[in-house]
């Protein structure tokens, strides 16, 4: 019931979303100028000024992510991330937290594949004591036997519970088998196992490893004095001792060739939750834009193709929606959605039908140009506040990205075609080599689903870990 309350809620503010695009399409995005700053010990700064709220945000990111994580220490980066505010040289959990009540400020730590981020909003007037705080817990954590304890325990406990809903797990079985044993088919959160291996001086030396000043990108956005916020970040960061960091190599995944089928079998599953795909795109691909519009007709919205075949004309589920997750290289692409037991087949036969219909007919002139403008009445929102900002200049920095990533946005959607649309469907959406995960109950739907693949893999919900299987 939750998650299709979730899912109701999604399409209703994408439904709106896209009846609003008449009125924001004219709008040109631009992101405000912004400052970039190498301090001595290497720490890229970003400053980007922006009056009208009196609010400072920060986004830092650390360019470590789980994508290096030790070998059966899966989620070490994630619960660095976690301890970072539980506790540092000269407050305990609790005072920091107080503390950060006392200011009404906002932090919050979590690791990515690709990186790490932490970022943190505090009320201009109290940007000293926020600044304090923030350096704290970034420079100065103490890690807590205690509070490592607690936290280990309770993701044990969470990754646990996360399997009695078969939609909180999809992703990791999905990540799983499709990447293998690449750093990317790793659960960033960890699991049952992997978890119980990480110690607390584990903890310690990936922080003092990888938290250093040439590793780390830190933006600042909001209302402030550039020149008082640059003396301010200078003497927070400035004596932040330089070191270098060991490079991450993440080698480019390969294309899954055939057609492979990961049943996850949940024995009291009453529906299939399925995902269906191969590897995607980097955050730098050329064709990331068309591929953008390309999936929102497709699969994007409320009113995708997908969505209309899956939720709309058939009934079969009560939500479909196709993704890229772009990253440092090429992330994931997936079809996605659940059925009741009894047409799982039918359901997946008609996603597949869509994506083989969008192979031979392309899209239609009023699907592409009706994905353009909402992609351009969407996209605005999300670079309105000095957090958002403050994170998006922050990624774009660690992906290599200029300020045209945003600036020549609208035309680069625009400069999408039926031709090129048509030549992006071949080149990045699956036709012959496919992955399909699903989790359901498995003597219900085994024999039925075993056409759609060569090789066939099963694995209990129950067992400990994600794919492949724990050791």
């Amino acid at each position: 019931m939750r998650h299709r309350k979730y899912l109701a809620k999604v399409f209703f503010a994408a439904l709106l979303a896209l009846l609003l695009v008449g009125i924001v399409s004219a709008q040109t995005l631009k992101i405000p100028p912004h400052e970039k700053i190498a301090l001595k010990n290497g720490l890229t700064l970003l400053v980007l000024e922006k009056h009208g709220v009196p609010i400072v945000s920060f986004s830092a990111i650390v360019k470590t992510g789980s994508a290096a994580d030790p070998a059966g220490q899966d989620g070490l980066a994630t619960i660095t991330a976690g301890l970072l505010r539980k506790g540092t040289q000269k407050r305990t959990a609790q005072q920091f937290a107080s503390d950060l009540d006392f200011i009404g400020g906002s932090f919050d730590a979590g690791a990515d594949t690709d990186y790490t981020t932490i970022s943190a909003e505090f009320l201009t007037k109290d940007l000293d004591r926020g600044l304090d705080l923030f350096t704290d817990a970034v420079l100065h954590a103490s890690f807590p036997q205690a509070e490592v304890d607690k936290l280990l325990a309770q993701s044990i406990d969470g990754v646990k519970a996360s399997k009695d809903e078969a939609e909180a797990v999809l992703g990791n079985y999905y990540g799983g088998y499709l990447y293998g044993t690449h750093a990317y088919g790793r659960p960033g959160g960890g699991d049952e196992l992997t978890l119980k291996r990480i110690q607390r001086d584990a903890i310690a030396k990936f922080y003092s490893t990888n938290y250093v000043p040439s590793n780390t990108i830190l933006a600042v956005a909001g209302e402030f004095n550039p020149a008082e916020l640059k003396k301010k970040l200078e003497d927070a960061f400035g004596a932040w001792p330089a070191k270098t960091a060991p490079a991450v190599n993440i080698p480019a995944p390969a294309t899954v060739k055939g057609k492979r089928l990961l049943l996850v079998d949940k024995t009291d599953a009453t529906q299939t939750y399925f995902e269906i795909g191969n590897v995607g795109v980097s955050a730098t691909d050329p064709d990331r834009v068309a591929i953008r519009v390309v999936n929102t007709a497709f699969g994007g919205t409320f009113a995708s193709i997908l969505n209309t075949a899956l939720r709309i004309e058939s009934g079969y589920t009560y939500g479909a929606q196709s993704f890229f997750q772009p990253q440092k290289v090429a992330g994931p692409f997936a079809i996605a959605s659940f059925t009741k037991n009894e047409t799982t087949v039918p359901a997946i036969d008609l996603a597949l039908k869509v994506l083989d219909d969008l192979h031979k007919n392309g899209l239609t002139q009023v699907q592409l140009d009706t994905a353009k403008k909402y992609l351009k009445g969407q996209f605005p929102p999300r670079i309105e506040t000095s957090g958002q900002l403050a994170a998006r200049i922050a990624a774009n920095e660690f992906y290599g990205l200029d300020d045209n990533e945003i600036n020549q946005l609208e035309a680069r959607i625009d400069a999408v075609t039926l031709e090129s649309a048509k030549g992006i469907i071949e080149k990045h959406f699956p036709k012959e080599n496919m992955v399909f995960v699903l989790i359901g109950k498995a003597a219900e739907i085994r024999p039925a689903v075993k056409k759609y693949a060569e090789q066939i893999d099963e694995q209990k919900i129950s067992a400990p870990g994600f794919w492949p299987p724990a050791k």
